[in-house]
């Protein structure tokens, strides 16, 4: 029996697409959970939900870790991948991830959306320098100095009030004459003694050197124009928060889109081909939240019950599936071994044993540590991860205060992999650190021949630094796709440091928002990658 072929697979894993999953797998269907970035979706950024049902109040990251967890349970698998394209026809629809092909009698779409620029002079120009567009991921870089916020929407106003933990001052520029969202949330931010609002004001531009300098903005009904300048030359950041756009874009010409990008359905969540269904933001629809995108999976998973029933009528297959015995006796161990105190869940253990089994090689992994409490952190850690299996072998270095805390990545034979942690490898970049080591031990992601071909043609070295925050959901696939190409090319190296533990490259390269790439101590750049949009940019600059 094909070990690749579900009864569904999911692409993306916020709420619509853990709520598909959860009611597929408690209906006894093999179930596969795709997601690119980080299991939650854009919610996770979300600090303070009060308006979910039966949630009186809870952040984003909590409830969706429930989900996950409640699908789990339930015999859901989960893989943490990008997928590169699709193929519909036929009764058995095939995507290809980065991490191999996967099979299915049915699909739901449910890869959410992401931030939109609004395009005015400057923006691109000072991304990463002071235009931001996460709060949760950037606010810190703008701790005690002067923050915009543009936009009047939900998020505008619930991120304003949040960035209010860090900022001097909020000051916010909306479009319209009011805010575009509920007034309980408009109201949060109208009430806040820290924020300062103009309507009917759009931004004109922004101006500097190295970083952000100045901004310009117009009213639109008085047209008075005014320009921002903070004083004794300090920075400041511009928060941009215009709504989103539909994650579609390999889906052009596959289902049917409207002009926006966002997937035609009917009432039931189905699109234009038979066994395709889409849930959450990226259909067309007039509300866009959590509640909305769990009641779309819901549809979607029981419409394809039915429909992967006759799948299997029709075809004579059926793929495997664990019994309901053991799924409960799965579950329960799970129960028992969250019992016992270790830094790893019992959950993240078993997917670390699946990654650790594929693993071809050996590695070593060799800690630099000095006197801090972050050192420490690293030790417990490294000591714990490395006891999970014998594929891992931990080397200290102590009082090492010139290169601590700081984790490297050998051969078996103790050859230097070219990849390195700087800090310790939690929150959002756990799993890209996990991928990383996966790669360095073969067989690694997989590669198409062209690619793999482009990344060995590179004959020069090449520094690759990748600057996070671990609270950044955008970091984690510029992370992978920066460790898979050094793992494939002996000439590039890559080092990733978590900016909370690295103030002087912080400083070094004026850095105000994640992820920050820099390629030869001198190429600076922003925003998340993948590997062919990490090449492109490799092979424009060296």
């Amino acid at each position: 029996m094909n070990k690749n072929l579900y009864d569904v697979i999911v692409v993306g894993g916020g709420p619509a697409g853990l709520t598909a999953g959860l009611y597929l797998a408690r209906a006894k269907y093999r179930v596969l959970v795709v997601e690119q970035e980080n299991f939650g979706g854009q919610i996770t950024i979300t600090d303070n939900v009060v308006n979910y049902p039966g949630v009186e109040s809870s952040s984003g990251e909590e409830i969706t870790s429930t989900m996950r967890k409640q699908a789990q349970s339930f015999g859901a698998e989960f893989l943490l991948a990008g997928v590169e394209s699709v193929n519909f026809d036929g009764d058995i629809k095939e995507v290809n991830t980065s991490r191999g092909k996967y099979q299915a009698f049915g699909i739901v779409l449910a890869t959410g959306a992401h931030p939109r620029s609004i395009g005015f002079s400057g923006e691109e120009e000072f991304k990463g320098r002071g235009v931001a567009y996460c709060a949760t991921c950037d606010g810190e870089f703008f701790t005690g100095k002067d923050v915009f916020v543009v936009g009047g929407g939900f998020a505008a106003a619930e991120e304003a009030v949040f960035l209010t933990r860090y900022a001097k001052k909020v000051t916010m520029l909306i479009r319209k004459s009011d805010f575009g969202c509920a007034k309980s949330t408009a109201d949060l931010a109208k009430e806040n003694e820290n924020i300062e609002i103009h309507y009917n004001t759009v931004v004109e531009g922004l101006s500097g050197g190295t970083i952000l300098e100045s901004l310009r903005y117009r009213n639109t009904v008085t047209g008075e124009v005014t320009e921002y300048r903070p004083s004794n030359g300090e920075s400041f950041g511009v928060f941009v928060f215009a709504g989103y756009e539909p994650s579609t874009k390999f889906l052009s010409g596959i289902v049917e889109l409207d002009e926006y990008g966002y997937i035609l359905t009917d009432r039931n969540q189905k699109t234009s081909i038979d066994g395709i269904y889409a849930a959450g933001d990226v259909c067309v629809k007039n509300l866009r939240q959590m509640v909305t995108a769990t009641a779309d999976g819901a549809i979607a998973a029981t419409e394809l019950e039915h429909y992967v029933t006759t799948m299997h009528e029709k075809t004579g297959i059926m793929p495997d599936r664990p019994s309901s015995k053991e799924t409960h006796e799965a579950a329960q161990e799970k129960v028992e071994a969250s019992s016992s105190e270790s830094f790893f869940t019992s959950d993240v253990k078993d997917q670390l044993s699946g990654v650790f089994e594929k693993m071809d090689n050996s590695l070593i992994l060799r800690v630099y540590l000095d006197d801090s409490s972050v050192s420490e952190e690293l030790r417990i850690f490294m000591q714990e991860l490395t006891d999970l299996t014998d594929k891992l072998t931990l080397q200290v270095n102590e009082n090492s205060f010139d290169l601590s805390p700081r984790i490297e990545i050998l051969s078996s034979d103790g050859k230097d992999k070219g990849l390195s942690f700087n800090g310790v490898p939690g929150g959002h970049e756990f799993n890209s650190f996990v991928i990383g080591l996966y790669n360095a031990a073969g067989p690694g992601q997989a590669l198409d021949e062209e690619t793999l071909k482009r990344i060995q043609a590179i004959k020069s070295p090449v520094s690759i630094k990748v600057l996070v925050s671990l609270s950044c959901t955008k970091c984690p696939e510029l992370v992978m796709a920066a460790q898979k190409i050094a793992s494939e090319n002996e000439n590039i190296r890559a080092d990733v440091y978590d900016l909370n533990h690295f103030q002087s490259i912080k400083d070094e390269y004026n850095v105000m928002s994640v992820p920050c790439l820099v390629v030869n101590d001198k190429d600076v750049t922003f925003g998340k990658m993948n590997v062919v949009q990490l090449l492109d940019y490799l092979e424009s600059v060296i």
